[in-house]
């Protein structure tokens, strides 16, 4: 494995980074979880714009002297505005009503320039993503450890998740069936936010007995940011289903307790 200089602020970028390549899996973007600050959410905006961009004007300056053919980029759900009765296909058309979708518009409309310089491209709108040490779990496990685990507001609100093992799967499966357009990367079985905490209690054998938390301690917490576990988002998997894509972790309890 190679290493190659970029800096995405500076508008640097070493160009042998491109040279034996097929194609390109780009997922590059800061953390959303952290507090929403104004300073935050320029870099949570401008990482993705302008890691993007670097990217799409190395390639052009190479002026077809390469062997790239296809970019596998990452999206996000967040796309989607939060709803109770929705459920999300492909084909949703955006719009700019809140920070989260003018981000993952403003993201995917970069990620455009890839088409513009003749690669293939697909974009994945990835779910809530279970991993062992990081993701949707991570600030999870300890509270739920210690029988503190408890829903968010009401707790009904749907959670559209993936197994890190499943994206991994997705974005392999990809590149090789030369996948174009955009996919929702999600389990077939989304869970609302309460199964989702009771499930994990489950799976690390802990009780389960808090009432859900209020919105308005949460919001007092972590500010604007307390919308990414208030928003219900349930993001239908079926286009990748179709294409033939088999899911190894699309239950909740053993994709979690794969994890532990």
């Amino acid at each position: 494995m190679k290493g190659y200089y970029w800096n995405p602020s500076l508008n640097e970028l070493d160009l042998a980074c491109f040279e034996g390549v097929d194609a390109i899996v780009h997922l590059a973007g800061a953390s959303i979880s952290q507090r929403w600050t104004k300073k935050n959410k320029e870099e949570i905006s401008l990482s993705r714009i302008n890691g993007t961009r670097l990217l799409v004007d190395g390639i052009r300056q190479l002026d077809g002297k390469h062997q790239i053919k296809q970019v596998v980029a990452a999206s996000a759900i967040g796309i989607y505005p939060s709803s109770f009765e929705m459920i999300y296909t492909e084909d949703y058309l955006p719009k700019r009503s809140s920070f989260l979708e003018e981000v993952v518009m403003d993201w995917e409309q970069e990620e455009d320039g890839f088409s513009s310089v003749g690669l293939q491209l697909a974009k994945l709108r990835i779910g809530l993503v279970l991993t062992e040490t990081g993701g949707v779990l991570g600030p999870l496990k300890t509270p739920t450890w210690f029988g503190l685990g408890a829903a968010f507001g009401n707790g009904e609100q749907t959670q559209s998740w993936i197994h890190v093992d499943d994206l991994v799967g997705m974005i392999m499966t990809a590149i090789d069936k030369k996948w174009e357009g955009v996919f929702n990367a999600v389990s077939p079985n989304p869970v609302s936010q309460k199964e989702f905490t009771k499930t994990l209690a489950k799976a690390m054998r802990r009780i389960y007995f808090l009432p859900p938390i209020p919105k308005l301690f949460i919001r007092l917490v972590v500010g604007e940011m307390s919308t990414l576990v208030f928003n219900s988002q349930n993001v239908s998997a079926e286009k990748a289903l179709k294409e033939g894509f088999v899911f190894i972790h699309p239950e909740l309890l053993p994709a979690i307790k794969s994890l532990l």
